[in-house]
C-alpha cells in the first residue's frame, strides 16, 4: 500500500462536528473520517491551525493519536488583527512561542502564515506583512520549517522570505496555485510546494504542477476544503469512486460513508492520481518520493 502524509489538514473545523454554516446536519464523524484516512495508507497528519485558539484546539486532538496526529502553530495572514487586537501584540506572539516550547513532541512547523492580497477585507497588507515577519522569529527560535500561506502575494512573500533567510529554517508554500516563475522563486529560497485540489484546478495549473520537480513536491488536502471537483481539469485523470464508498449528501449521511461536498484526508489518494496522471509518473514511485520529501522536512529524527 502506498504511504502517505497530509501536511495540511483543517481537523478541527465545525464540519467533522457534523456542523455546516451554524446548523447541525449530522453526527460529529471526526473518528470515521481518521479511520477512513488510515485505511488509505495515511501514516500521519498535520493539523493546520491558523490562530493562537486553533491551536490550543489542535494540541487536545494530537493528544489522543500522538504518534500519527500533529499541529502547526501561527496565525493565518488574514487573522492577524488578532495580534492588534490582542491589546499587546509582543504578549500574543509569545504565547505562541509558548505553545511551540511546551509541546515540541506534537507540533512540526509555525504556520499557517505568510500574505493573502485576495481577501484584504480581512486584513490589511502592512498589517499581513508586519506580523508575518514577526512570526519568523518563532521559526528562528524553534528550529522549526514555516508552513506558508501565499495568495496573490508571491513577489512580496519572496521578499520577506528573501530578507529574513537567517531566520528560517525551510518550509513549504501550501495549496499552491501560482505561475512556473513563482515556484522557482520560492524554490530557489530552499522551500517546498504543497499540492492540493486547488493546485489542479486549471489546465494552467497542471502545467505548473507537471513541471515541478520532484524532490520539492508535497501533498495535502487542505481538507474539509479544496477537493478535487469534477469541474476541475485535473478531474479527468481521477480513478472511479466504488458506488459504495461514493460520497453522500450531507441530509443522508452514515458514518461510513464521505460527505458530498466535504473534503477530507483519504482524499490525498485523488491528489496523487491527478499529479501522477499530468507528470506521467508512476503514482507507487511519486507517492514514495513525496513521503521521503515530507519526512525530511518535517520529521526529520524519524529519517
Amino acid at each position: 500500500m502506498k504511504r502517505f502524509i497530509d501536511i495540511g489538514a483543517n481537523l478541527t473545523d465545525a464540519m467533522y462536528q457534523g456542523i455546516y454554516n451554524g446548523s447541525t446536519k449530522h453526527q460529529p464523524d471526526l473518528a470515521n473520517v481518521l479511520e477512513r484516512a488510515w485505511n488509505v495508507g495515511l501514516k500521519k497528519i498535520i493539523i493546520t491551525a491558523g490562530r493562537l485558539e486553533e491551536t490550543q484546539e489542535a494540541l487536545k486532538l494530537v493528544k489522543t493519536d500522538e504518534e500519527r496526529l500533529f499541529t502547526t502553530v501561527g496565525v493565518h495572514p488574514t487573522r492577524c488583527g488578532a495580534f492588534d487586537d490582542s491589546g499587546d501584540p509582543e504578549r500574543h506572539l509569545n504565547a505562541l512561542r509558548t505553545l511551540i516550547e511546551q509541546n515540541r513532541r506534537h507540533v512540526v512547523a509555525v504556520g499557517e502564515c505568510g500574505l493573502d492580497y485576495d481577501r484584504l477585507q480581512f486584513c490589511d497588507r502592512d498589517t499581513q506583512r508586519r506580523y508575518f515577519e514577526r512570526q519568523l522569529s518563532l521559526s528562528e527560535s524553534s528550529k522549526l520549517p514555516l508552513f506558508l500561506h501565499c495568495r496573490a502575494s508571491a513577489a512580496d512573500l519572496v521578499d520577506v522570505l528573501r530578507t529574513n533567510a537567517g531566520k528560517c529554517h525551510g518550509g513549504v508554500v501550501h495549496s499552491f496555485d501560482g505561475s512556473t516563475e513563482e515556484a522557482e522563486q520560492i524554490m530557489a529560497l530552499g522551500y517546498h510546494i504543497g499540492i492540493n485540489g486547488c493546485s489542479l484546478k486549471t489546465a494552467q495549473n497542471l502545467s505548473v504542477a507537471a513541471a515541478l520537480p520532484a524532490d520539492r513536491l508535497l501533498l495535502e488536502t487542505d481538507a474539509p476544503w479544496c477537493e478535487v471537483r469534477s469541474t476541475h481539469a485535473g478531474s479527468a485523470h481521477l480513478q472511479p469512486t466504488p458506488a459504495d464508498a461514493a460520497p453522500l449528501k450531507k441530509e443522508r449521511w452514515q458514518p461510513d460513508r464521505p460527505v458530498k461536498g466535504r473534503n477530507e484526508p483519504a482524499n490525498i489518494t485523488q491528489v496523487l492520481d491527478v499529479l501522477a496522471g499530468v507528470r506521467e509518473e508512476d503514482a507507487d514511485a511519486l507517492a514514495e518520493q513525496v513521503y521521503a520529501n515530507t519526512m525530511r522536512l518535517f520529521f526529520p529524527n524519524e529519517v
